[in-house]
């Protein structure tokens, strides 16, 4: 029963997206069918196979490292703020400490590989493998693992000689795209909330996903000759001083913990002034955790759950949706790592958590349209916002 669920839950969401398609008669249905059978095929080898949760683990294991490694630097200068199974001398410790402050070293680490070349080689090779098995253009193979990297501002902002060259119709697809990304540099926050396996096998998943919904939503014939890969902006410059270099990563990664820190707390106090307003109506089931979870609540039915659970479930993905998936993390961090209520079934953590594990939300699609604006002509902006 749960995998004809799961069935008809796959064919509803490509039915949704086939009927908002801009263009229904140019959708490419063999490479949507192989990009989903992959999307299948990759859930079940890193789920259901012994060796692909071991590869899992290994990567949430060498996640986990580094996230240790950073509380060395943390407890340094801040010991009272660090746990002390950490080395510190705090009794527990706070969503700052505990989620955002290792990313003072997993953004800089990351910044160094594209450094040194080797993430950008990484990037180019799984990119072309995509485009061979997936048949997307050559640039939008790359576009999709490069967010997971960079993230979806930055890679914008390091393509914008692609996006020039690039038609306003190619560029929607790639706005599309970037809403669904997920930077490896933010995974550390999200395993110290979060179960690492369906954490990282969520990262994946999101890529394909991605490219099923986006060659439905906006799809397109492209030309051999313009399917052309232009070097990044940064390939144009004399490379900075590895140290000056250094210090800019670790300066954007205070920046990072900023935002994620007071956008958190910015849509958690307005949750709870329009939670606090509607509560004014006398009405006491009138919430805006409820009012999402009604809009959610069909999609999450066809998961396999029964209505009780399917709503709790729609409320939690409606709340990220209109917030961010930091407020949700925190809000079921513990049930979900305790194994408590609805949690206690693998199932439900395994939904959340990969539906959590993006930064798709309704501030992203603001930040998305704010980084076209400086990047490409107007006429392109506009057919992106429209």
């Amino acid at each position: 029963m749960l995998l004809v669920l799961n069935i008809l839950g796959i064919l509803v969401c490509i039915g949704v997206a086939y009927i908002f398609s801009i263009d229904r008669h140019q959708v490419q249905w063999k490479s949507v069918l192989i990009v989903t059978a992959l999307g299948i095929f990759m859930a079940w080898f890193l789920i259901g196979f012994p060796v692909g949760r071991t590869i899992v683990q290994g990567a949430a294991n060498g996640f986990a490292w580094l996230v240790d490694i950073a509380f060395d630097g943390i407890k340094f200068a801040l010991p009272d703020m660090v746990a002390k199974e950490y080395g510190g001398t705090a009794a527990s410790m706070n969503f700052l400490t505990s989620a955002l402050m290792p990313i003072l070293l997993v953004v800089p680490l990351f910044d160094i590989l594209t450094y040194i070349g080797f993430l950008p080689w990484i990037i180019k090779w799984i990119g072309k493998f995509l485009s061979i098995i997936t048949g997307q253009p050559k640039f939008e193979a790359f576009f999709s693992v490069e967010m997971m990297f960079l993230g979806n501002t930055e890679v914008l902002a390091v393509s914008k000689q692609q996006l020039d060259h690039m038609s306003q119709e190619r560029n929607l697809t790639l706005a599309m795209m970037s809403m669904s990304c997920v930077t490896a540099s933010i995974l550390g926050s999200y395993l110290q909330m979060m179960p690492g396996q369906f954490v990282l096998t969520a990262v994946p998943l999101n890529i394909l996903g991605a490219i099923v919904i986006t060659g439905i939503l906006n799809p397109l014939q492209i030309n051999q000759a313009d399917d052309v890969v232009y070097g990044s902006q940064t390939a144009n410059h004399e490379r900075e001083p590895f140290f000056s270099f250094l210090g800019d990563s670790i300066l954007n990664a205070g920046k990072l913990i900023l935002i994620i820190l007071f956008t958190v707390i910015s849509f958690v106090a307005l949750a709870s002034l329009i939670d606090h307003l509607l509560d004014l109506t006398g009405l006491k089931w009138l919430s805006l955790e409820n009012i999402m979870g009604v809009i959610m609540f069909p999609f999450t039915i066809f998961m396999g759950f029964d209505p009780s659970h399917a709503f709790e479930l729609a409320r939690y993905m409606g709340t990220k949706l209109v917030t961010n998936e930091f407020v949700v993390m925190g809000e079921v961090s513990k049930a979900v790592m305790g194994h408590h209520g609805i949690f206690a079934n693998a199932h439900a953590r395994a939904v959340l958590t990969v539906f959590l594990t993006s930064f798709a939300n309704f501030g992203t699609l603001g930040m998305i349209i704010g980084a076209f604006k400086g990047l490409v002509e107007k006429p392109k902006v506009d057919y992106i916002s429209n």
